[in-house]
């Protein structure tokens, strides 16, 4: 259709004609409202915006033992996973507090279980009777995990073990 045609029948409508590839051989024009069409567009952009990452925290004690630990670390795996920023919190409580080496030794052994997943924010500060330390997370494509969720042993043999005939 030739231009003038298509621009009479644009006004005819009461809408407008725009040009929706340019680049094209030749160039492909549609006819709408122009304002629904700006809107859709900003739309579109603003839903492909990726959502601001929120900050997890994950609270530790000097004395957890190893078996919570390493749930806690799979939860900031998991956070870190998703996209989130994770804050580790390490609290003293009583007489802890003399003793803050362990603490110290605690969060950097946090820091290095989950490197392959994040990178340090903000180092490892003491305020008060707590250790804060940020983690934030790596690219998508450097990210590997360490502590993955392993099946429970009962699981496995409850699947082995059922006849499939019933």
């Amino acid at each position: 259709m030739k231009l003038n045609d298509a621009l009479r029948k644009a006004q005819t409508l009461g809408l407008d004609l725009v040009e929706v590839a340019p680049t094209a051989n030749p160039p492909v024009c549609k006819i709408i409202d122009f304002g629904k069409f700006r809107y859709d567009i900003s739309k579109h952009t603003k839903d492909k915006k990726p959502a601001s990452s929120k900050l997890k925290e994950i609270k530790f004690r000097v004395n957890i033992d190893e078996h919570d630990y390493l749930t806690k670390i799979r939860h900031g795996e998991e956070f870190l996973d998703r996209g989130n920023k994770v804050r580790v919190q390490l609290q003293f409580r009583g007489r802890e507090m003399a003793h803050q080496e362990f603490g110290m030794q605690l969060v950097e052994k946090v820091r290095d279980d989950l490197s392959s997943m994040s990178q340090v924010e903000m180092d490892p500060k003491i305020t008060g009777r707590n250790i804060t330390m940020t983690l934030a997370p790596l690219p998508a494509n450097r990210r590997k995990r360490k502590f993955t969720a392993a099946p429970r042993p009962d699981e496995e043999t409850e699947n082995a073990s059922t006849p499939l005939g019933g």
